[in-house]
């Protein structure tokens, strides 16, 4: 015998005065620089933040305006001291980089800057200045790109570590022939800088961003550059009998301010993220509202397997609300005597077999009340078949839950 259901349709952070206290030392303008990015990157870290996805390769280049602090002059047995102060000037650079898919990237950095030497200060004498220094480097910088919940604008900041050559072209004149010195030559030493910037996303451009930064760039000191000249005010700034000049002319750390305008490319743009759906809980699957119990040829009465499909349809009936349970009996048309005689027997056979199940229902707890049996005979057939067929899935009985 078969049984058929059917259904009916925490980041640590160190105190800001130990930041303070850890940058002391070093100049003025960094200083403000550095506390001002710790304070930013302390109220960005104090709200929830995640991650900008970038994953493999980008290409990124950006220019802007670049402001060299005054370098100091270090005295020199030859040559006089003073400072070198710069008119703002231009810079540009390139990357190439790689995103690690976790907000993390690294990239590897060329970078050009250029600013007209304004003004050689010394106390000794005044003087006009002419030519300019120019700055190239080769950095290697790690960043990391932080989501804080707006979808067009992302803040990121790095550091980054490498290699640069400052080039100096220049010319210092003091009136009355105390000065007339000529620079050139060109210095390297290892630099490092500091990054903080913003991407905006281009929405009609997948993978493109626009980019606006802040840079603080520093080429370690001291650099010496080729300096002649004739004068009567040499080495240690003291009074001389004018004469020829000739030596190296030392600066110390050079440091550099940059603003910049950029694009960057993404060759693998992530995805945008789905669209958050609430999550509908599906309802716990209602019990099934029919079941067949099928017989053996020409019985009625119930198998052990028979029984058990009654007693499971007997307790789903208690987990619902029910009018009324329908018990129809059928059978096959086969029929040991052919014709009415053997139609009449098939009637009176599936209601016995309908009888039967009602009694075992009311043996496993339903109220008899609620049940109605019908017998059907060799009508409305499970499968069709020919006159005088003897087909199993025809031979049953069906409960029907109201």
């Amino acid at each position: 015998m078969t049984l058929e259901h059917r259904t009916r349709g925490e980041t640590v952070c160190r105190p800001f005065s130990d930041v303070r206290q850890a940058v002391g030392s070093l100049p003025r303008l960094f200083r403000r620089s550095i506390l001002g990015l710790t304070a930013l990157s302390a109220l960005t870290l104090a709200t929830p933040s995640h991650a900008q996805v970038i994953k493999g390769l980008y290409v990124a280049g950006s220019g802007g305006a670049s402001f060299n602090q005054d370098q100091t002059v270090r005295l020199s047995p030859v040559l006089p001291s003073g400072r070198d102060h710069y008119d703002t000037g231009v810079t540009g650079l390139g990357s190439v980089g790689w995103g690690l898919g976790n907000g993390f990237r690294v990239e590897v950095e060329g970078n050009y800057r250029n600013n007209r030497l304004q003004q050689f200060r010394s106390s000794y004498f005044p003087s006009s200045v002419g030519g300019r220094q120019q700055g190239y480097g080769v950095m290697a910088n790690a960043l990391f790109d932080m989501d804080i919940g707006a979808n067009w604008v992302y803040p990121y900041f790095g550091a980054g570590v490498g290699y640069g050559w400052q080039a100096m072209k220049a010319s210092v004149r003091a009136p009355n022939n105390y000065l007339n010195q000529s620079i050139n030559g060109t210095a390297s030493n290892f630099a490092y800088q500091g990054i903080f910037g913003l991407s905006f996303p281009v929405p009609f451009a997948v993978g493109l961003s626009f980019t606006t930064e802040y840079r603080f760039y520093s080429l370690l000191g001291p650099n010496g550059h080729h300096a002649t000249g004739y004068g009567s005010i040499g080495g240690y700034d003291n009074p001389r009998p004018a004469g020829a000049m000739d030596g190296n002319r030392v600066t110390r750390n050079d440091f550099n301010h940059s603003l910049l305008l950029g694009l960057r490319y993404e060759f693998n743009p992530a995805p945008p993220p789905p669209r958050s759906v609430p999550v509908m809980t599906a309802p716990a699957p209602a019990p099934a509202r029919s079941y067949l119990v099928f017989f053996d040829w020409d019985r009625a009465d119930l198998t052990d397997r028979a029984r058990s499909i009654v007693g499971t349809a007997a307790q789903n009936s208690t987990h619902t609300q029910l009018t009324r349970i329908e018990v129809n009996g059928y059978t096959d048309n086969s029929a040991a005597h052919p014709g009415a005689r053997g139609a009449g027997y098939n009637m009176k056979l599936s209601l016995r077999r309908a009888d039967a199940v009602r009694a075992e229902l009311i043996r496993d707890g339903v109220a008899g009340g609620l049940i109605v049996t019908k017998g059907f005979g060799e009508s409305n057939p499970l499968v069709q078949t020919a006159a005088n067929t003897r087909e199993p899935q025809n031979r049953r009985v069906e409960i029907i839950l109201h």
